[in-house]
């Protein structure tokens, strides 16, 4: 499942072939992906102009003229391919799964004004597309729960320690909560809790005094989510099995990877002589130095 940074990339990757573009012609192939498509769909899009293309969470936003916005998320196995206006022969972006770009799971092609195509291609069909009026897009309930953006002025030691209060959930379980942090999953929390120095098996309140004021813990996990993300996103995300960039190139974070997938490999700590271990949380694998983080 792509997360914050893949899904911003991917973003970055569309928007300078879909922002200020007019789609000339949408092509439904399929009536459902995980839920139904929208009503009328290719009527509501065709002649109407993408005012802006941007990231709420893990979703894909197009505030569409006229009024509505189009909630796009790219489930487990979803792609956005790009055939440039000038290239009709190869594709210039993509978030891809390892089964490649079958045709057959090829289920819409927007066309814009310019001639340029983006395709959604979707395997497992975990993905989905919805429209919403514009206005009432912050009480759509996919987004009216939301957390605060990890990397927006919103997400700061007041917040996690207010959330975080006499909660017995365990750190891990808390930073995947969405209604804690938008965006974050299972390996930039994991990252982001080793650099913190903090265990995934802590308490939640730790990280609030029994005022309700932050603890420096709520400090320094601040501070790492943010520079893991930003590092995360610098590099184009993570290319683990189902993953490509914008431009059609693999990112480079995992390299960068302290913890995440490296059961019984050495902790990265200077001077540590522990090996990273793996445990299961919420069925979910959780890597961490038993050692660094406490």
């Amino acid at each position: 499942m792509p997360e914050l940074p893949e899904v911003e990339t991917v973003r970055a990757g569309l928007a300078p072939v879909l922002t200020g573009k007019r789609i000339v012609r949408l092509e439904q192939r399929r009536p459902n992906l995980r839920f139904p498509f929208p009503a009328n769909f290719a009527r509501r899009l065709e002649g109407r102009r993408i005012e802006n293309l941007y990231r709420r969470s893990k979703y894909l936003i197009a505030n569409i003229k006229g009024g509505e916005s189009l909630i796009m998320h790219l489930g487990m196995s979803g792609r956005f391919t790009i055939v440039p206006a000038d290239s009709e022969a190869d594709a210039s972006g993509s978030f891809t799964f390892s089964t490649g770009a079958n045709p057959k799971h090829d289920h819409v092609t927007f066309r814009t004004e310019d001639g340029a195509t983006v395709t959604y291609n979707d395997p497992r069909r975990f993905g989905f597309m919805v429209m919403t009026p514009t206005a009432e897009f912050d009480s759509h309930p996919l987004i009216r729960d939301l957390g605060p953006e990890p990397l927006g002025n919103a997400l700061h030691a007041g917040h996690l320690a207010s959330r975080a209060l006499g909660r017995k959930a365990d750190l891990k379980a808390f930073l995947m909560d969405q209604k804690n942090v938008a965006g974050l999953g299972n390996i930039y929390v994991c990252e982001a809790l080793y650099r913190a120095g903090l265990s995934p098996k802590r308490v939640a309140s730790c990280l609030a005094k029994k005022s309700g004021a932050p603890t420096g813990r709520a400090e320094r996990l601040v501070t790492t989510i943010r520079e893991v993300l930003s590092e995360a996103i610098k590099a184009g995300g993570s290319s683990l099995r189902d993953y490509r960039a914008a431009d059609g190139a693999l990112g480079y974070f995992q390299h960068s990877f302290a913890v995440y997938g490296r059961e019984g490999e050495p902790c990265r700590t200077p001077g540590c002589t522990r090996k990273v271990q793996r445990i299961v949380q919420a069925g979910r694998s959780t890597f961490y130095c038993g050692t660094c983080q406490r």
